[in-house]
């Protein structure tokens, strides 16, 4: 089967969908996160925005959750990099140095392709019907004045806008300069991760949620944000740094 780099999800008729921010790693958050807001394999869903890997103690586990069928990701810049480094020694040591990429080398070799196979599966953008409207999921950015038709098919043939998509901060750099950005059109919400925020931010159609599960040394961050889409929209937070002080504990 080829490759898709967008995905539609039909409306949810039985159950509740999430969209959860970038995991690092921290795969016993979300797991707590769920039990706290009880949810039910059986009918809710979850949307990941990428990042599901680097940094945190349990990258391991990225194969695990993408197997399961309630679990949905897109890609994001963490995954392409695990997949680049296949094909180049210098991104290989950058990003086992610098950027979170120290497990792979603890990885197992005869594991390492099937985690290869299950991430370069993995979409650039979803889009999911649901009560509040039609929602989509990208991991970093869109261009402003791009339209939501145009940005998804986009996606399948120009490599710039896959790098937009994957690695941008441009939209929240203008927001922080001006206090206001254009929102998409097409689209009723976008939500992001990508870039770090103290606190979830909405603003015109977009929701940034990446709180920096895995980055505990700064005080303003550490926390795992997932966001209810359907059939309200309601957020829900868990403090990493509370499971690490158990750990501690215990």
């Amino acid at each position: 089967m080829s490759y898709t780099p967008f995905k539609f999800f039909g409306k949810n008729s039985s159950g509740r969908d999430f969209v959860v921010g970038d995991i690092h790693g921290s795969f016993s958050a979300l797991e707590k996160l769920l039990q706290r807001v009880h949810f039910d394999p059986e009918c809710d869903r979850v949307f990941a925005v990428g990042d599901l890997i680097d940094r945190g103690s349990e990258s391991h586990r990225v194969i695990e959750f993408l197997n399961y069928p309630w679990f949905h990701s897109i890609m994001g810049n963490h995954e392409r990099m695990l997949l680049d480094a296949e094909f180049s020694s210098a991104i290989l040591d950058n990003w086992t140095r610098y950027n979170g990429g120290a497990w792979w080398k603890r990885v197992p070799e005869h594991i390492q392709p099937r985690i290869r196979k299950v991430v370069e599966k993995l979409p650039l953008a979803f889009e999911v019907s649901t009560a509040i409207g039609h929602v989509g999921v990208v991991h970093a950015d869109i261009p402003t004045g791009t339209p939501w038709h145009q940005f998804i098919r986009s996606l399948d043939a120009d490599s710039d806008m896959e790098e937009y998509a994957l690695w941008s901060r441009n939209r929240y750099k203008h927001f922080k300069m001006l206090g206001r950005t254009v929102p998409v059109e097409g689209i009723d919400l976008v939500v992001f991760g990508h870039t770090p925020v103290g606190k979830p931010l909405h603003t015109a159609n977009f929701y940034y949620i990446d709180t920096g599960a895995s980055l505990l040394d700064d005080k303003a961050l550490g926390t795992l944000t997932m966001l209810q889409i359907h059939p309200v929209m309601e957020l829900h937070q868990f403090d990493v740094r509370t499971q690490k002080r158990e750990k501690m504990i215990a």
